[in-house]
C-alpha cells in the first residue's frame, strides 16, 4: 500500500513561519491569563464515551470521533450495537474533561478555582478556512464562583489578551439563557420546544428576521407565538438601554436576577477595561452548548465570520459527575481562527532581541568552526536568538527564505577568514 504525503482531510501541517506566531500567541496567553491569577492544569485527550455523549454538547455530539474498543474487549463477530465496538472517544472541547477533572480533583484545589487549559480538540465537522477537525483550543474557567465577579473577570482576561495581540474595536455579544427562556415562555413556545425554538434562533445572522419566522411557522410553531416573538426583538432593537428594557417587559417571567447582573457585569466591565472593544446586549445571542446555563457571550471582528471567543456559565455540569452543584463559568479563545486572521494580516511577531542568521561555508576546519559557534554562543547568552546553518549555494534565495521567518541580520563564515 503506497504512502500518502498529505495530511488526513481536515487536519493540516504547520509551516514554520505559522508555527512561529502560534507560539508567540499561546505564550501572550499563558503570560496573560496567569496575570489574573489563572493557573494551567492538562486533561486527557481521550474520555469516556458515556461523558463525552451526556446530551450536553449540542450539536458537537454527532461529531466525535470515536475509539474502537482493544483487545479482548473488542469482539466483532457478537457486536449487535455502537456500544458493543465503543468505549472512548477523542474529546470534542475542553469543557467536559474540565468538568470531570475538578469532579475527581477539587478536594485538593483552592476555591474557587481558576483554570487555564491549551490543547487540541477534535471534531469530525467539515473543514473550512479558520476551522478544521483537529484544532486548538484555549480555556480560562472558574469553578466555585457564584457572583457575577466571575464574568466580570473572564471578559476582562479575554478582552486583554486580544488587546495584547494587536486587536481593538472588536465586539463582545453578551446574553443570559434565562432571558431567551422567559422570551421564549412570554411568547406562549411550549417549554419542551424551547432548544427547537433557540436552534432556529441561533441562524438570526444568517436569515435575518424574516427567515426565523418561516423557520419557525415551518417547525409547526402557532402563528400569533411567532409573532409576538419576533415583536420582542423587534422592540428590543429600538430599545435606548436592551437589559433594562427587557426586564421591565417581562418582569417576573425572568428567572432569577439574570437581568440585574447581566447589567452589573457590563457596566463593570465598561468601567474597568483597558481595553477597545464594544460590549453589547444580543437577545439573539444563543450558544449552541446545551450545558450553559445562565450569562453567555461571544467576541466577532468585523471582516471574519463566526465568533472568534465564546463561552458562559455552566453551573450544572460539574454536579452531574458528583450529584452536588458546582458553578463553574468559563470563556474560549477560537485560537486557530485567531492564528488566521493574524496570517491573514502578515503579522510578525516582535522580536526585541533580534534574529541573526550565521552562514558557515561547508568544509570548514573544525577549529575554525568552533569559533563561530563559541559566537554564537555568546550571542545567545546575551539574548539574542541565532541560527547556525550551512551557507547553500544559492545563498540570496537562502537570505530571503530567512528573512521570511524574521531574521534581520545576516553574518557570513568562510573557511578562508580573510575571504
Amino acid at each position: 500500500m503506497a504512502f500518502t504525503k498529505k495530511p488526513v482531510t481536515g487536519m493540516k501541517d504547520i509551516m514554520p513561519a505559522e508555527m512561529q506566531i502560534r507560539d508567540y500567541v499561546i505564550g501572550l496567553i499563558t503570560e496573560t491569563y496567569k496575570g489574573f491569577g489563572f493557573t494551567r492544569i492538562e486533561t486527557p485527550c481521550v474520555e469516556n464515551i458515556g461523558n463525552l455523549s451526556n446530551k450536553q454538547g449540542g450539536e458537537n455530539e454527532k461529531l466525535i470521533f470515536k475509539i474502537m474498543k482493544r483487545g479482548e474487549k473488542l469482539n466483532l463477530e457478537t457486536a449487535q450495537r455502537e456500544a458493543d465496538l465503543t468505549d472512548s472517544g477523542l474529546r470534542y472541547d475542553l469543557t467536559v474533561p474540565l468538568s470531570r477533572f475538578y469532579a475527581n480533583n477539587g478536594a485538593n484545589l483552592p476555591k474557587p478555582f481558576k483554570a487555564l487549559q491549551i490543547g487540541p480538540v477534535w471534531r469530525a465537522d467539515r473543514p473550512q478556512k479558520g476551522r478544521f477537525r483537529q484544532f486548538y483550543q484555549c480555556d480560562i474557567d472558574i469553578l466555585g464562583d457564584p457572583s457575577n465577579m466571575a464574568e466580570i473577570e473572564l471578559i476582562l482576561a479575554t478582552t486583554t489578551l486580544l488587546g495584547k495581540v494587536g486587536f481593538s474595536g472588536f465586539t463582545v455579544r453578551i446574553n443570559d439563557r434565562r432571558i431567551l427562556k422567559a422570551m421564549a415562555q412570554y411568547s406562549g413556545f411550549p417549554a419542551e420546544r424551547f432548544d427547537e425554538v433557540f436552534i432556529i434562533l441561533d441562524k438570526m445572522d444568517k436569515i435575518g428576521l424574516d427567515g426565523v419566522a418561516s423557520e419557525l411557522q415551518e417547525a409547526g410553531f402557532e402563528a400569533a407565538s411567532v409573532g409576538q416573538y419576533l415583536a420582542l426583538f423587534t422592540e428590543l432593537e429600538q430599545a435606548d438601554n436592551g437589559v433594562s428594557y427587557i426586564r421591565e417587559k417581562l418582569g417576573d417571567q425572568i428567572e432569577g436576577d439574570a437581568a440585574a447582573n447581566l447589567k452589573e457585569i457590563m457596566d463593570c466591565v465598561e468601567q474597568t477595561t483597558s481595553s477597545s472593544f464594544r460590549l453589547v446586549f444580543d437577545p439573539t445571542l444563543v450558544r449552541g452548548m446545551s450545558y450553559y446555563t445562565g450569562t453567555i457571550f461571544e467576541i466577532e471582528m468585523e471582516g471574519f465570520p463566526g465568533s472568534v471567543a465564546g463561552g458562559g456559565r455552566y453551573d450544572e455540569m460539574v454536579g452531574k459527575f458528583t450529584g452536588m452543584q458546582t458553578c463553574a463559568c468559563g470563556f474560549s479563545i477560537g485560537f486557530e481562527r485567531i492564528v488566521t486572521i493574524l496570517l491573514d494580516q502578515n503579522y510578525q511577531v516582535p522580536t526585541a532581541a533580534g534574529k541573526v542568521a550565521y552562514l558557515v561555508e561547508k568544509g570548514m576546519e573544525p577549529s575554525r568552526l568552533c569559533e563561530v559557534l563559541k559566537e554564537a554562543q555568546e550571542e545567545r547568552a546575551a539574548g539574542t536568538q541565532v541560527l547556525v546553518s550551512v551557507m547553500n549555494k544559492n545563498k540570496k534565495f537562502q537570505k530571503t527564505q530567512l528573512t521570511e521567518e524574521g531574521y534581520t541580520e545576516f553574518k557570513e563564515f568562510y573557511k578562508n577568514p580573510l575571504k
